[in-house]
Parts: structure tokens; sequence; C-alpha cells
């Protein structure tokens, strides 16, 4: 679980609903303080049990290389609306509700940088295989080639086992409960501010309860594709922190040979890089970015 530091809105950040042709996402919006963008926008999509507030400390600085940003809730996260069931949490459907944000993020139909945190990396992958001649570049951050391994994983069968739409009231109850025995004491024990807490409990209580079923389902059993996502024509990043938990860093470090992609290890961060050191992240995507325009990478 992402910890954002601060829930402050950065100057030239703002709220943003996302009308598309699949439905309504929230979104925050990053613009350059001269309002010009003459860069590539980017878009940055969140893992599981994330939102958009996970790149809060990045997008001001971002935006102020010239470009357009946009973060998003994924369907039935926080808060973006639900999907009418199951289905709309699959990797392939939430790619395709990617499809039709990036159509607003980019309605000429030209390239924008695709960043997935986490199972927002697996979600990326999916796009961007469906979607080619959309993608300038593609930054997969603390994600994997396929599905969660190691001891995370080992969590998260756990969650899932824990978890009955059978029992008195569903899986919401069950993911109250879930919260409230372990996942605040967590956070609590890990010095997290109380306000920083509250807005934990409000994201986790908020998001669909189907959704985040069937995604902790999805990330435990997505194929590894990153063979075919070799063929992309379009720049690669691997970027994640030295303490990663969840992806072993050895894990990423192979699937950046395996693209061909180039490698950056943060140090002093772990599964949040955009949290645990912004500036060092931004700096990299904003590198990143303008290399991959320039045709530098």
């Amino acid at each position: 679980m992402s910890t954002p530091r601060t829930l402050l809105l950065p100057d030239g950040v703002h709220r943003v609903s996302v009308e598309t042709a699949r439905g309504t996402f929230a979104a925050l919006e990053a613009l350059p303080a001269a309002g010009i963008a003459g860069r590539a926008p980017a878009l940055l999509v969140p893992g599981y049990t994330g939102s958009k507030e996970d790149f809060l400390a990045i997008l001001g600085p971002l935006a102020a290389a010239g470009r357009r940003v946009l973060a998003i809730d994924m369907r039935g996260q926080y808060q973006s609306p639900a999907a009418a069931g199951p289905d709309g949490y699959r990797v392939a459907s939430l790619a395709a509700d990617l499809a039709a944000i990036a159509d607003w993020l980019q309605a000429d139909g030209q390239p924008f940088h695709l960043l997935g945190h986490s199972f927002g990396g697996l979600v990326a992958q999916d796009f961007a295989l469906g979607h080619r001649h959309r993608i300038g570049s593609l930054t997969l951050m603390s994600s994997g080639p396929g599905a969660l391994t190691g001891p995370r994983a080992a969590v998260l069968r756990a969650v899932l086992a824990s978890l009955d739409a059978d029992a008195p009231g569903g899986l919401a109850a069950g993911i109250r409960r879930l919260w409230d025995a372990e996942l605040e004491p967590a956070a609590v024990t890990d010095g997290v501010p109380a306000d920083v807490i509250g807005f934990l409990r409000t994201r986790m209580l908020s998001s669909c309860p189907t959704g985040l079923a069937t995604m902790a389902a999805e990330l435990l059993a997505c194929p590894d594709r990153i063979a075919d996502v070799a063929k992309l024509d379009a720049p690669g990043l691997v970027l994640y922190g030295e303490d990663d938990d969840a992806w072993a860093p050895a894990v990423q470090d192979d699937m950046a040979r395996r693209l061909a992609a180039r490698r950056v290890c943060i140090s002093g961060a772990a599964h949040s890089p955009a949290v645990e050191a912004p500036a060092a992240t931004a700096g990299i995507l904003t590198g990143f970015w303008n290399s991959a325009e320039s045709g530098r990478h």
C-alpha cells in the first residue's frame, strides 16, 4: 500500500473528472506554470489499493518540464466509479479503460508517455500491446513481468482466502475487518501521520470490494508477456527502489534486460519511489521522457 506523505495539492495540480466513452474517471492533472505544454503528455497509473494521490509529490516537477501530466484512479479505485461486475476489473478491461482515457488526454491520437506502478504496470503492458502507435515510452515502476511472486504474493493469497463474499456483510465487511485488524495497526506502527491514515482508511473503504478482490486475483495470475512487450517500437524504463519488497530487484533487473530497457534503481526507496524519493523519481522520469522524445534513449 502506497502512503502519500502529504495530501495537499501542489500549485498547478487540480482535480478533474475524465469523461470517456467507458465512463468517468477521477484524476489529478498538472500543467506547466506558464500554461504551455510543449512536450508529449504523460499518463500515470497507480497500483493495487493505490490511487492518483500516490503521485502527488512528483506531479508538479514533472509538469514543470513542459508537459501535461495526468494521474488517475482506475475503475473502482477510491473516487472512480465501480464497474458493473468482476469482469470490469480484469487486466484487459482496465487496459481498455486506459485507451478511453488516452483519447481524452491526447484526442489527436499522438503518442504519450505511459507509466504503470506495480499492478498498474501490468495494465500498462496490456494497453501497450494493443495500442503500439500510442506509446511514446513505457515506464514500469516497481512492477514485474507478470504475476506477483514472493512474500507479498503469499500475503495477498492469505488476504483473498480471508475474504468471503457469502459471509455477513460480504466482501465489504471483510475488507473493513482487514483494515481494522491489520492495515491500520501496521500504519500506526510505521509512524504514518494521523491525517494520512485517515485518508488511507477512506481510500480503502471507498474502493469497490469486488474490484479489490478481482484485481488481487489478477495480480496473482497475470501471465508473463515481456517477450511481446519487448517487440514494441518504444523506449522502456524499469524503475524501482533498492528495497522493493514486491517484485524482487533481481526480477526487475531481468525484466529490464529482456526488454532492452533502461534500468534505474533508486537508493533509499522501496516499492513506492514516487512517495519515498520524489525528487529523484521526477528527475529520472523527466530525463528519460525528454530523451525518448529526442530519440536519444
